[in-house]
């Protein structure tokens, strides 16, 4: 680990507080170890977290997921600090385990890490999406960063073989996706609900709520009996509503007067478009505030409803399939397709619709 370390709470130097850091880095915490790609930041700049030690237990879930057993080759996608590329290399052996990352000055001091804890698997620098081909194929992949879509690069270099990663686009991103390939194809389901960080290529801006508002007096303002946490606070309609809404964000904040108030804010990927729903307590109409191209607050509601309307299905019902034109999310097994990146996958529908192809 490096000398300076993020906690959920605080950052803590190796040198400062010695006894402190060894807690950390030793207890069951998610710990940040880079931010903004490793770039100089300046005071009240917006700090991204853009590589971590992610929580043991969490990676030991993960592990779990990914089945491996004696003999299995695998290939660990987003190598970070190189502690599950260790872990891997003690299980399989150094010969067995190959690692791939995107940024050279992680690839170099994973290496180090590895090497110093006595393996030596090959940490190669690249872009994960492609998986390492020159390395297939592999009984096994695992990526430590979500991703919106399953790379097929991934099903083409573990033929047989399993693949499981963090998996969901900007508005639900907390899943496990465990898939298994024959012929071509990967089939799995969710579970889980991991927190990682986004892939490097393609990954949406992000930074403080002030940098994504915008003319906010031209903001239309309606209002709704449907109460906002209702959905912010239930994962499984987030994670049906966020098959609809892979670009756009949200985020709560509550209210510094004691009073329980609650905004919660949709945030567009591309900043166009951004919408309020004001909680509060007591109140059967909720005041919202919407601005853009898009109506966000419109978008989640209409998704949300035809979630309702089908029975308010829990995740564990949700599969997904990738093939070579793409993936398809389906629920109860593979001919009841409810969204897909592919253009045979769903019947047309407009912006927002959610198990359009019921």
């Amino acid at each position: 680990m490096p000398d300076t370390i993020e906690t959920p709470r605080r950052t803590i130097s190796r040198s400062a507080d010695p006894d402190d850091w060894l807690t950390a880095v030793y207890g069951d915490l998610p710990l940040t170890t880079q931010v903004n790609d490793g770039c100089p930041t300046t005071d009240g700049e917006f700090r991204l977290p853009t590589s971590s030690s992610s929580m043991p237990s969490l990676m030991l879930e993960m592990l779990d997921l990914l089945q491996v057993a004696d003999g299995h080759r695998v290939l660990d996608v987003g190598a970070g600090t190189g502690l599950q590329t260790a872990w891997l290399a003690h299980r399989l052996g150094s010969d067995n385990v190959v690692a791939v990352d995107v940024d050279p000055v992680l690839v170099e001091q994973a290496a180090k890490n590895v090497q110093a804890a006595g393996y030596s698997p090959a940490i190669m620098c690249g872009d994960g999406a492609a998986g390492w081909p020159q390395g297939a194929p592999y009984d096994r992949i695992i990526a430590t960063y979500t991703v919106p879509e399953i790379p097929y690069a991934w099903v083409e270099q573990a033929p047989g073989g399993r693949i499981v990663a963090p998996w969901g686009g900007s508005f639900f991103s907390h899943s496990f996706v465990a898939l298994s390939v024959t012929d071509g194809e990967a089939h799995g389901r969710f579970s889980g609900y991991p927190a990682f960080m986004r892939s490097r290529t393609g990954r949406p801006p992000r930074g403080y709520l002030s940098d994504f508002l915008h003319h906010q007096d031209e903001a239309v303002e309606t209002r709704t009996a449907i109460n906002p946490l209702k959905i912010a606070h239930d994962a499984d309609a987030q994670f049906w509503v966020g098959l609809a809404l892979p670009d756009a964000w949200h985020m709560e904040v509550e209210a510094e007067d004691g009073s329980d108030e609650v905004t919660w804010w949709l945030l567009a990927d591309d900043r166009s478009s951004w919408a309020a729903a004001d909680y509060v307590p007591g109140q059967s109409e909720y005041v919202i505030a919407q601005y853009g191209p898009r109506r966000l607050w419109d978008e989640v509601t209409h998704a949300w409803r035809a979630w309702n309307q089908h029975g308010k299905p829990q995740r564990d019902r949700a599969g997904i399939t990738v093939t070579a034109e793409g993936q398809r999310v389906w629920i109860d097994n593979h001919n009841q397709v409810v969204h897909g990146s592919d253009q045979s996958a769903c019947l047309p529908r407009e912006r927002g619709q959610v198990l359009g192809c019921w």
